[in-house]
């Protein structure tokens, strides 16, 4: 089996998807991170939720803000939903699979904070129920979502940004998901700190 044209072939999927989808995808990330930006400012936190793979996506998005991502600079306030599995297995076990990203952010969520949700594909159901957490608690949301997925963007309200991944397969959205993270992240650093350096 010729492993290099496989490689090769997934790399090359990869940067043309990337490519394509650069002119949808610039002003609906950019107008997210400038949600999360001014939520920051104000003194908000930002969370984020996923399921399977986008969980993962969504740790990395509150490990890069808590941390860094590129460049030195004070820590930021984000939570990761999907993070807590004995929090997530509590309430599964308790209040059904629909609540459990809705009813952590109901007790730590407050008016001017922000919710990201990702979503690659499955059952939107938690989701679509956290994004309702939010409102009801007074927060902003930003979806990253597939662009087959109506059911989630049909929640989002004004106000809200809506970043909507066009990809054929889910580990491809996933990747273009992971771009817009890297986004996300490098726009909230360059937006609140340009090149800070503590010394």
């Amino acid at each position: 089996m010729d492993y290099y044209q496989i490689i090769a072939t997934r790399f090359q999927q990869t940067i043309e998807n990337i490519a394509l989808s650069v002119d949808q995808l610039a002003g609906p990330i950019a107008q997210g991170s400038e949600l999360m930006s001014q939520v920051l400012l104000q003194e908000g936190k930002l969370f984020s939720c996923g399921h399977g793979p986008d969980a993962a996506i969504s740790q990395l998005f509150a490990t890069s803000l808590i941390n860094r991502w590129d460049q030195e600079r004070p820590a930021l306030p984000a939570i990761d939903l999907a993070a807590d599995s004995a929090g997530l297995t509590g309430v599964l076990s308790e209040a059904g699979a629909a609540n459990i990203f809705s009813r952590p952010l109901r007790a730590l969520g407050r008016e001017g904070d922000l919710l990201l949700v990702l979503h690659s594909g499955g059952d939107p159901a938690a989701l679509v129920a956290a994004v309702d957490t939010a409102h009801e608690r007074g927060l902003l949301v930003v979806a990253v979502s597939a662009g087959t997925d109506p059911v989630l963007a049909a929640t989002l309200r004004a106000g809200d940004a809506h970043i909507s991944i066009t990809a054929d397969s889910r580990p491809a959205r996933i990747e273009l998901q992971t771009m817009v993270v890297h986004s996300l992240c490098q726009l909230i650093e360059h937006s609140l700190f340009g090149n800070y350096h503590e010394d």
